[in-house]
C-alpha cells in the first residue's frame, strides 16, 4: 500500500469491510511507518504567513490547530466513516460528547425532539433535563410502537433520537419504518449505534441521517480509553456539526484516537465472537425463573426484526431476577465475571442498572423505561463460554434462582 492509498476514497470504498478496518484511513509520513503514527501536538508551524491565512480561510488543505484537525484523529475519522458507509465522521472525546454534540449542533430554542424512552441514563438526561433548559421541547415514546413516533410529531419536530438495541432493556427499533417516517416529514434521525457498531448493524442502510457512537465500547473494546464519534453526510458534518465542535471543543485526544484505531482492526472478529458467546450464555440460563431480554433469542418480542437489521445481536443482554436484593446476591456470587458498568469490553462484565447507569433517574422514570430493581445487564466477553456459563450458573444457584 502506498503512503496515501488509505486516504483515497476512490480506492478504499471498493475494499471490503475487513480490509477497511485494518487499512482504511491510514496515512503514512515520510518515514513509511507500518502502524499509524501518533501525533502528540497541540499546534502546527508554517513556512509563510500566506499559508496560515489560506488554511484558516479554508482555501488550502492542512492542519491549523488540534482542536480542529490532528493527523491521528483524521485517520480514525476516515476509518470509522468508511466502515459506517458515511461520507464523513468527526471523533469526540467520549460517547456522551458525541450524543450531546449530535443533538445540540442542530437544535435551537423552540425546536422539538422525539426520543425513545428506553435509553442509556445519560441520553435520557439529555432529553429530560438538558434540552428543556434551552427551550427545546422533548417527547419520549415507546420505541417499539411504530405509530407512537408518528403521533408524537409536531410542526416544530426537528430530530428523532434513539438507540437500538437500547441500553439496558434491549428494545429494538424498526429503523426502516422510523427513518422513512422521519424523511417524509423532513426530520433528522440520530441513531446511537454503540451496542452494535457497523460490524453488526448499519443504520444508514435503513435511512438514518446521523449515527453516533460511544467508541469506548466495542470500537476500543478492551476497556482502555474514552472516545466517541458522529457520522453523517459531508455537508451536515461540515456545515452543522463542525461549527459547534470548533467552538465548544469536545475533541478526542490523539492518543485515544490511536488506541481506537488499533481496536478497529479486530472489531468485527470480537463483535461476532462476543455475539455468539452471548447467545450461548443466554440459551444456557433461559430455562430458569428469569425474565430474559435478549434479542438473539426467539423469546424476544422483536427477535425477527433484530435478525433482519443486524448481522449478529451483540454482546449485551439483560435479565430480571425480581428485586434488588436478589440481583445483588447474584452479583456478589460471581467469581469470574466482573462487576462493572461498562459494555463492549473483551471481558465479561455485569451490572445492576438501577443503581449504576440509571441511578441518576427517578424511580418513576426507571419504571417507565423498564429498568426494574431486579434487572441485571451483562456484557459477554471473549472468555471460554463454558467458563462463563459455570460462573453464572453458580451465582444464580447461590441466589436461589
Amino acid at each position: 500500500m502506498k503512503k496515501t492509498t488509505g486516504t483515497d476514497r476512490s480506492i478504499t470504498q471498493t475494499w471490503r469491510p475487513a480490509t477497511q478496518a485494518v487499512r482504511g484511513g491510514t496515512w503514512r509520513s515520510e518515514h513509511g511507518e507500518t502502524s499509524e503514527a501518533l501525533f502528540l501536538t497541540s499546534g502546527y508551524t508554517y513556512d509563510d504567513a500566506q499559508t496560515v491565512a489560506d488554511r484558516f480561510a479554508g482555501e488550502a488543505e492542512g492542519m491549523t490547530y488540534s482542536r480542529l484537525q490532528n493527523p491521528t484523529v483524521a485517520m480514525l475519522e476516515e476509518r470509522i466513516a468508511l466502515l459506517e458507509g458515511a461520507e464523513a465522521c468527526r471523533a469526540q472525546a467520549s460517547g456522551m460528547a458525541a450524543m450531546s454534540t449530535a443533538l445540540l449542533c442542530q437544535l435551537s430554542a423552540g425546536d422539538h425532539v422525539v426520543g425513545a424512552r428506553a435509553a442509556f441514563g445519560s441520553c435520557r438526561w439529555l432529553l429530560d433535563s438538558l434540552l428543556p433548559r434551552f427551550g427545546i421541547e422533548t417527547t419520549v415514546v415507546d420505541s417499539a410502537d411504530n405509530e407512537a413516533w408518528e403521533r408524537a410529531i409536531r410542526p416544530n419536530t426537528k430530530v428523532f433520537f434513539f438507540e437500538t438495541p437500547a441500553n439496558p432493556t434491549l428494545d429494538i427499533v424498526d429503523m426502516d419504518y422510523v427513518c422513512r417516517l422521519a424523511k417524509d416529514r423532513g426530520i433528522v434521525t440520530v441513531v446511537d449505534n454503540a451496542f452494535a457498531t457497523s460490524a453488526l448493524q448499519k443504520p444508514m442502510d435503513f435511512g438514518a441521517d446521523v449515527v453516533a457512537y460511544s467508541a469506548t465500547k466495542l470500537m476500543d473494546g478492551q476497556g482502555r480509553v474514552l472516545a466517541g464519534a458522529v457520522c453523517g453526510s459531508k455537508e451536515w458534518i461540515d456545515e452543522v456539526l463542525l461549527p459547534f465542535q470548533r467552538n465548544t471543543g469536545p475533541n478526542i485526544a490523539p492518543f485515544n484516537a490511536w488506541v481506537v484505531l488499533k481496536g478497529l482492526e479486530t472489531l468485527s472478529l470480537r463483535a461476532h465472537r462476543q455475539s455468539e458467546n452471548a447467545v450461548m450464555l443466554g440459551k444456557a440460563i433461559e430455562g430458569r425463573r428469569l425474565e430474559m431480554r435478549h434479542p438473539g433469542l426467539s423469546s424476544h418480542p422483536r427477535h425477527a426484526l433484530a435478525m433482519q437489521q443486524m448481522a449478529a445481536t451483540g454482546p449485551v443482554f439483560a435479565f430480571d431476577v425480581g428485586d434488588r436484593a436478589t440481583a445483588f446476591a447474584v452479583l456478589d456470587a460471581l467469581q469470574l465475571i466482573d462487576l462493572s458498568n461498562n459494555i463492549g469490553d473483551s471481558r465479561s462484565l455485569m451490572c445492576h442498572p438501577a443503581s449504576t447507569t440509571h441511578a441518576g433517574m427517578t424511580a418513576e422514570a426507571r419504571d417507565e423505561m423498564g429498568v426494574s430493581e431486579g434487572l441485571l445487564r451483562i456484557n459477554v466477553g471473549l472468555e471460554d463460554v463454558e467458563d462463563l456459563i459455570e460462573d453464572l450458573d453458580r451465582a444464580l444457584d447461590t441466589a436461589g434462582l
